[in-house]
């Protein structure tokens, strides 16, 4: 049966698709306003969770899981951005347990695209089955609790490797520390690196922080993207303006251009305190005032990264 929450969701989404992003209450979303900058028609989210009680946690999580974080919650943020595509990506809540995420997709249909995460025993048929549920790619974290305890670079170059046949990519979380010390590993992987949340680089070292000078050469050398996400991670300035993070993602943006994602984040599972989605969106404005530049970040990259037709 379908439930009154998934009708209202669908029917905001409907509208969102007639008249761009609207007013709109979002569990683990502050704020009801729409953003001010207009989102392109096929505007993608790539990074945001979906988390259903319907799904145990992993035994190795002690940190809860989050309520309002459902499919049918999501696309009430769909109609809040105006956003069309998005990429679900599996949080360290399931462990490699991706049924949650899997099903999802079921949900969302082609609109979505999946990223999981896999132990170093999966069968290459059961990724093709992955793959044909819309799934093109692996995240390897090395900064949550993990199902198989501590992440190394061995179990990386592992899975790098799994995947090469599929041509997914690898999604990695990494503080900026780790990024420096792995600088000549991530270079030799043999698929896509895509980089999460603008790489944790602490505050207030930014730019002059080893880990982003490392993360500028992996991106000036042509096989890493980076993801414009959780630019409140590492802020000591805050928000509206994000001013210090905000010179990340500009810096990035200047040597990648065709290789940078904005993403949510959404339900913002660190932080007690939701950020207002609208206000994140905006930010775009200020990291890419150009308008076709917004269009690649949002509509173009990810078309080409996810496989989004």
């Amino acid at each position: 049966m379908v439930s009154r929450r998934s009708l209202l969701a669908g029917g905001a989404l409907a509208l969102a698709g007639l008249r761009g992003a609207a007013a709109q209450a979002v569990p683990n979303s502050a704020g009801t306003r729409p953003p001010r900058l207009q989102a392109p028609r096929l505007a993608c989210d790539s990074h945001h969770h979906i988390y259903d009680a319907r799904f145990p946690a992993s035994p190795h999580w002690r940190g809860g899981r989050p309520d309002g974080a459902t499919v049918a919650d999501y696309r009430l943020l769909m109609a809040k951005l105006g956003i069309r595509r998005h990429v679900v990506v599996q949080p360290s809540t399931y462990g490699s347990d991706n049924r949650c995420l899997l099903d999802a997709l079921g949900q969302f249909g082609q609109e979505a695209r999946g990223i999981v995460v896999i132990e170093d025993e999966v069968e290459l048929a059961s990724l093709r089955e992955m793959d044909q549920l819309g799934v093109r790619g692996v995240r390897v974290n090395f900064l949550s609790a993990q199902s198989w305890g501590e992440t190394t670079v061995d179990r990386l170059q592992r899975t790098a490797a799994r995947i090469a046949p599929l041509g997914w990519h690898a999604q990695i979380l990494m503080s900026g520390e780790q990024i420096a010390r792995h600088e000549a590993v991530l270079a030799a992987l043999p698929v896509p690196v895509v980089i999460d949340h603008l790489g944790r680089i602490p505050q207030p070292a930014g730019l002059d922080h080893p880990g982003a000078r490392a993360l500028l050469r992996l991106l000036a050398a042509g096989n890493t993207w980076i993801k414009l996400s959780e630019p409140y991670a590492d802020t000591l300035q805050g928000a509206p303006d994000y001013a210090d993070t905000s010179l990340l993602a500009r810096a990035y943006l200047e040597a990648a251009p065709h290789r940078a994602l904005w993403g949510s984040d959404w339900p913002h599972p660190t932080e007690k305190i939701k950020p207002d989605d609208a206000v994140l969106f905006d930010l775009l404005a200020s990291w890419a005032p150009d308008a076709a530049l917004r269009e690649r970040i949002l509509v173009d990259n990810p078309a080409a990264l996810f496989g989004f037709a």
